[in-house]
């Protein structure tokens, strides 16, 4: 279930809104809890980081959109957060509070349900996923995320992570395998990479994390186009 906020100080718009997002319920399946605020002032009224998505009116009677979003920005950097205004030139502004995107009213229903959709994929986006690795005595839950890359050494594949570092038996090929719906690929043969960890990118090494590993000829091409599609997706 994603938790939406819509602060909007008309009553009438407050109203369509709701109904856009349970038009797109049905139009794509996605659940929905929506808590509507009439402004700013009330959505800051002992704010608690529950909400996934907040829909914010700029211009507001007591607290406009803009300083509200600049406060819940203090105590919750990863909420997404989307304008609504009647002037885009306001809305460029919400760029310094990291908004993902504006709608300009009057708002019609594909303008809202494409922000939404964009939102609901940056949110899939975040989801956290798990690899259960075999170790010694048993097995380790890993969270993905915090893999910086892996390494094969004969029957064993050693784990780099900002967690600490161990191995495992296997193959490098099971594990890349486990991964595939995670942003990892091979820089060469015996270095499995998670894209989301690289810093640098050179002419032949790449930095990911604290680790700076050889790129091979062979793979150059196909690392780097998974990490142009990687960071593009990122950006969508």
């Amino acid at each position: 279930m994603i938790r939406v906020a819509i602060v909007e100080d008309d009553a009438e718009v407050q109203g369509v809104l709701q109904e856009y997002v349970r038009r797109y319920t049905r139009q794509y399946g996605t659940e929905f809890e929506v808590t509507v605020f009439a402004d700013g002032v009330d959505i800051l009224e002992d704010y608690r980081a529950v909400y996934d998505i907040i829909f914010l009116d700029v211009e507001m009677k007591h607290l406009d959109g803009m300083t509200t979003a600049e406060r819940i920005r203090q105590m919750d950097a990863d909420v997404i957060l989307i304008f609504i205004t009647n002037m885009a030139q306001y809305a460029i502004r919400g760029y310094s509070v990291g908004a993902l995107d504006y709608v300009l009213k009057p708002v019609p229903y594909f303008a809202f349900s494409q922000q939404l959709l964009k939102a609901v994929a940056r949110l899939e986006k975040r989801a956290k996923h798990y690899l259960t690795v075999p170790v010694e005595g048993g097995l380790r839950r890993l969270d993905t995320a915090s893999i910086y890359y892996l390494e094969s050494e004969g029957h064993r594949v050693h784990f780099y992570t900002d967690e600490g570092d161990f191995s495992a038996p296997g193959a490098l090929k099971a594990f890349e395998e486990k991964l595939a719906d995670c942003p990892f690929a091979r820089c060469n043969s015996g270095y499995l990479v998670n894209l989301a960890q690289v810093r640098e990118l050179r002419q032949s090494t790449v930095q990911v994390g604290p680790c700076e590993l050889q790129v091979s000829r062979p793979k150059r091409k196909a690392f780097l186009a998974a990490l142009t599609d990687y960071i593009g997706g990122e950006g969508s």
